[in-house]
């Protein structure tokens, strides 16, 4: 990713509740493509060589700040907190003090919004050369509730005014403001000072850095997409925005040799990686932190989150699986499940309604048909039957199944955990063990069967007797 070649710092503005979004949770924590809103902006930021990034929270500071160090890890974040919601001149006026000492160039951007581009940034923050401020604008074709880019009689920028505070012609003008700006540190914090809420909200506006710019040695605007520069406000428009972002991350994926079956119905969290010549099929969903190798197929349907699948890895339709390891040319599906902390090896089979839980299987152990493995370790090329359970769980503790390799494990077996059955052991089927059983050995643990002849003849005969004499007793 390209980076800035000058010294920069950026501020998020991150403190809003979102009325619109008709929610309990702020605004920049609803999540799109698996990140919080106010991650893209801050990333933006950090790829455009920002450091610091500056957060300005406010409604819910605590979970803001939380969310995002955990999703941005390392990264050169300060927070600061806006007590009072009383406009965007004042939320970035609440960021001076995290930013002191700090001379260079300032980009600030708005946390709700996640579409900008990285070059759309730097683009910015480079236009503005010596000038004061440099900011963005955008032209639409109807655009109601954003402020007016007032040009003088050269064609200069001379001022923002709010759609509330603007005339008939201002608010006929289609060149509307972007709120992405980038202004020198030592002009932004002298002009914040002298910025006054004489408008229609009585809020301290942002904005006003461009009249007092253009009163100096001027502003410079700089033209972006519309749609990079839309802001989320409410659920339609969140879910607006995650769409375009996953049709931008769909094109890369396919530029990068991955076959998306059907883009339409492929969902893709933010970071979500995919090796060249992988397959995946309509219907899958990858999220958090999915790694898939090179040369996989992922079936219809699917649901990966947190999952590494190393090369040539077979994932059948319908398989849902969650922090687990699955290794090379291995086969998993359809309608398995695996659970956090299964490990599965090199070409090792899990099939159709098989549940693991905190499990590694050998390379080349299998596991085909209805069977619930928690808490084991399968060793390699064993063979685990149709119906076999792991019992780890007493109540009150989970206890290990340790299965040797080159194993067979046959149908409807019960495993009584803590149990151990050795390398080549072969365990019948239907039995239930409790005690370990030697490297090699058979064993049978079936309850002892009782066959009685002509019992069904002998049942229907009494109840025939029994019926005949009710009715001669009525």
């Amino acid at each position: 990713m390209a980076r800035s070649r000058t010294p920069l710092a950026a501020i998020v503005l991150a403190a809003g509740k979102g009325t619109r979004m008709k929610s309990r949770t702020a605004k920049v924590l609803h999540e799109i493509g698996g990140r919080p809103l106010a991650w893209y902006a801050v990333k933006r930021a950090l790829d455009a060589g920002a450091s610091p990034v500056v957060v300005v929270v406010g409604h819910q500071a605590e979970a803001v700040e939380a969310a995002l160090v955990a999703s941005l890890p390392g990264a050169p974040l300060r927070f600061a907190v806006q007590e009072k919601q009383l406009g965007t001149a004042h939320a970035v006026l609440a960021a001076r003090r995290a930013l002191r000492g700090y001379d260079g160039p300032v980009a600030i951007l708005s946390g709700d919004v996640p579409l900008l581009e990285t070059d759309t940034l730097l683009k910015v923050v480079r236009a503005r050369g010596r000038a004061p401020v440099a900011f963005a604008t955008m032209t639409l074709g109807a655009p109601r509730g954003y402020g007016r880019v007032v040009r003088d009689a050269g064609g200069r920028p001379a001022r923002i005014v709010e759609e509330k505070d603007a005339s008939d012609a201002e608010r006929a003008i289609r060149e509307v403001n972007a709120g992405l700006y980038c202004a020198d540190a030592t002009f932004l914090w002298k002009s914040l000072a002298k910025v006054g809420a004489d408008n229609a909200q009585e809020e301290f506006y942002l904005t006003d850095l461009v009249a007092m710019a253009a009163r100096r040695d001027g502003a410079v605007a700089v033209e972006v997409p519309p749609e990079e520069a839309s802001g989320v406000n409410d659920r339609e428009e969140l879910a607006r925005a995650a769409k375009v972002l996953l049709r931008r991350r769909a094109r890369a994926l396919m530029r990068s040799g991955v076959t998306l079956e059907d883009p339409e119905r492929f969902d893709c969290d933010e970071g979500v990686e995919i090796g060249p010549d992988t397959i995946v099929e309509p219907g899958v969903r990858l999220l958090g932190r999915t790694r898939v190798g090179a040369g996989c197929r992922i079936g219809a349907g699917s649901i990966l989150k947190d999952v590494v699948l190393a090369s040539q890895v077979t994932v059948n339709p319908y398989t849902l699986a969650d922090q687990a390891t699955v290794g090379s040319r291995a086969i998993v599906g359809p309608f398995a499940r695996l659970r956090p902390d299964s490990v599965i090896g090199e070409e090792a089979h899990v099939g159709n309604f098989v549940e693991t839980k905190k499990t590694t299987m050998g390379k080349g152990a299998k596991a085909n048909h209805l069977t619930y493995l928690g808490d084991a370790i399968v060793g390699e090329r064993t063979n685990v039957g149709a119906g076999t359970i792991t019992c780890n769980y007493d109540g009150e503790k989970k206890h290990p199944t340790r299965i040797g390799a080159g194993a067979f494990i046959g149908s409807d077996s019960i495993l009584v955990a803590p149990i151990e059955i050795g390398d080549r052991a072969y365990v019948a089927a239907g039995s239930t063990l409790t005690d370990p059983v030697p490297a090699g050995s058979l064993a049978l643990g079936r309850a002892r069967q009782v066959t009685k002849e002509g019992w069904v003849d002998r049942r229907n005969a009494e109840k025939q007797m029994k019926g005949s004499g009710k009715r001669r007793a009525g």
